[in-house]
C-alpha cells in the first residue's frame, strides 16, 4: 500500500504559479502511476494530469496542456505538479492518485488517495 500527502496549495493571483506535492510512503513508490486530479464546489472530480512510474511519459487534460508540468522524484517519493498561468477556473481541491494498474482517467482507476489541497485564484 502507500499513502499520498499534498501539499503546496494557497492563493495565487491569475496568472500567478504554484508546485503542488505529492508525498508518498511506502519503499514501492516507483512502481505507482500518480495521477493528479481536481474538484471544484459542485462539480466532479476530473483529471488533471499523470506520469507513469518513471516520470518518462506524461499525459495532461486539455485545460492543463502548455500550463501545468508533472514530474517525479522516485528517490523523493514525491510527485510534483507545477502549475503556471493560473486561471480562476483553476480554483478546486487538488488531489494526488496513486495506482499499480496504469493510467486513468477516471477516478475510479485509482485505489490510494491524498486529502487533497485547496487551490484558490481569485478572479
Amino acid at each position: 500500500q502507500v499513502q499520498l500527502v499534498e501539499s503546496g496549495g494557497g492563493l495565487a493571483q491569475a496568472g500567478g504559479s504554484l508546485r503542488l506535492s505529492c508525498a508518498a510512503s511506502g519503499r514501492t513508490f516507483s512502481n505507482y502511476y500518480i495521477s493528479w486530479f481536481r474538484q471544484a464546489p459542485g462539480k466532479e472530480r476530473e483529471f488533471v494530469s499523470a506520469t507513469n512510474w518513471a516520470g518518462t511519459n506524461t499525459y495532461y487534460a486539455d485545460s492543463a496542456k502548455g500550463r501545468f508540468t508533472i514530474s517525479r522524484d522516485n528517490a523523493k517519493n514525491t510527485v510534483y505538479l507545477q502549475m503556471n498561468s493560473l486561471k480562476p477556473e483553476d480554483t478546486a481541491v487538488y488531489y494526488c492518485a496513486a495506482s499499480r494498474q496504469g493510467i486513468g482517467r477516471v477516478p475510479q482507476s485509482y485505489a490510494y488517495w491524498g486529502q487533497g489541497t485547496q487551490v484558490t485564484v481569485p478572479s
